[in-house]
């Protein structure tokens, strides 16, 4: 597996992997903190959230600027196929950052998701979509003299979880885990091959073996 995943690569990954079993192997390889805290959560839990990070950093505002949403529309613009908006606002509660809309120009590029740490709003219509978002909360209010986009493309941090673009993130009904860039080859081959070895478990565990044998024989739990 490299770093170039295709659109088949994608597809395959969403069907076999979870956010339980990345944690799992990143815990083994070192990597310790890179699940994001409980506070965010899916619109829709039944949906599964995998790509690379396209990161920005929005922060407050007071008042409306001459160009609202220039750097937002700007930043949406410009994901790529196989991409996760991702946006840090510091947990900012004052308006909704995401909306059905951006949702829609989001997955016309090709963007597979959004990860929000602060608050959306149209959530209904991004139910109804089949579009994965993960946030704090919900607002009606709008952003346009509340947040801002000050900068994308660069590194964040979401409740202690540095995140750089490209990064894996990988999201489902528990929470996401963020793969590291350079961590993601040797992560996702020990993550497959995790995921094989817990159906085997589940077998023997099913077929009456107790945990502890079960742990002794495949060394998984």
């Amino acid at each position: 597996m490299d770093h170039s995943l295709d659109a088949e690569d994608w597809k395959e990954l969403r069907k076999l992997l979870y956010s339980a079993v990345l944690s799992d192997v990143l815990d083994d390889l070192g990597w310790r903190r890179q699940t994001l805290d409980p506070g965010l959560v899916p619109l829709d839990s039944g949906l599964v959230l995998m790509g690379r990070a396209f990161t920005a950093i929005a922060a407050e505002v007071s008042v409306i600027p001459a160009e609202p949403y220039k750097l937002q529309m700007e930043a949406v613009d410009a994901i790529d196929p196989e991409e996760v908006f991702v946006v840090q606002t510091g947990g900012s509660d004052k308006a909704a950052f995401w909306g059905e809309l951006l949702s829609t120009a989001c997955r016309a590029r090709g963007g597979t998701g959004a990860v929000v740490d602060g608050l959306c709003r149209d959530t209904r219509r991004i139910r109804e979509m089949g579009f994965p978002v993960y946030a704090r909360g919900t607002r009606p209010a709008d952003s346009k003299g509340r947040l801002d986009v000050v900068a994308y493309q660069v590194p964040v941090e979401i409740g202690g979880v540095r995140i750089e673009p490209g990064d894996i993130l990988f999201g489902d009904s528990d929470g996401i885990t963020v793969v590291p860039r350079q961590a993601e080859r040797q992560a996702i081959e020990l993550a497959l091959a995790k995921a094989t070895g817990e159906n085997g478990v589940r077998a023997a565990l099913q077929n009456g073996m107790l945990c502890s044998e079960a742990f002794r024989t495949f060394g998984i739990l």
